[in-house]
């Protein structure tokens, strides 16, 4: 019998520029389908900035059909009127995901890069270098938006969501993680 395709959004959240990310999970193999971003930014009003984000974000539903939707949630800045509009533009991303009838999971930026890189303050070219070796991937992308909202998907993965797949057991260090996972290892 085989595993059930499980396809994961992930976003990163924003209104000058939005990444996407999708993977695919086919049982213990995790693929990239595809990543990129939006520029909602070349848009001057606001408003259609966040009919454009919500729009993308409902074609890359009905395009791909994930099963998940995962978003990075706003760290929190000094500037009140960028964290408004982060907040705006993530609430739209949400919306297209729940009007679709996918389940929303959020994570901390910090989070995500533990998730993906071991280290809560990793910088961007570490995580987009470790979701290389995780994806086995050698596009170096424009933007690191990109590589940003796949690490979400990748993350939410990651964390062993009873939604992403049933059999994720939390290992006890590496030793264990490779004992458990042999098809990881390149």
């Amino acid at each position: 019998m085989s595993s059930p395709r499980l396809v994961i959004l992930g976003i990163d959240p924003g209104t000058i520029m939005m990444g996407y990310g999708l993977i695919e999970i086919k049982g213990n193999a995790i693929s990239l389908i595809e990543m990129g971003v939006l520029k909602p930014g070349q848009v001057k009003d606001t408003y259609k900035k966040l009919q454009l984000i919500y729009n993308t974000v409902s074609g890359l539903i009905t395009k791909y059909q994930p099963t998940v939707f995962a978003i990075e949630a706003p760290f929190f800045g000094k500037n009140v009127q960028s964290m408004l509009k982060l907040g705006r533009a993530q609430g739209v991303a949400i919306a297209a995901a729940m009007r679709h009838g996918l389940d929303v999971t959020e994570y901390s930026p910090k989070k995500i890069k533990q998730s993906v890189t071991g280290n809560g303050n990793a910088t961007k070219d570490q995580v987009m270098m470790m979701l290389q070796k995780i994806l086995s991937f050698t596009d170096q992308p424009a933007h690191y938006d990109a590589t940003d909202a796949l690490a979400v998907a990748v993350c939410h993965y990651f964390q062993g969501n009873s939604t992403t797949t049933p059999t994720y057991k939390k290992s006890q260090g590496w030793a264990d993680f490779i004992a458990k996972n042999p098809g990881k290892i390149k």
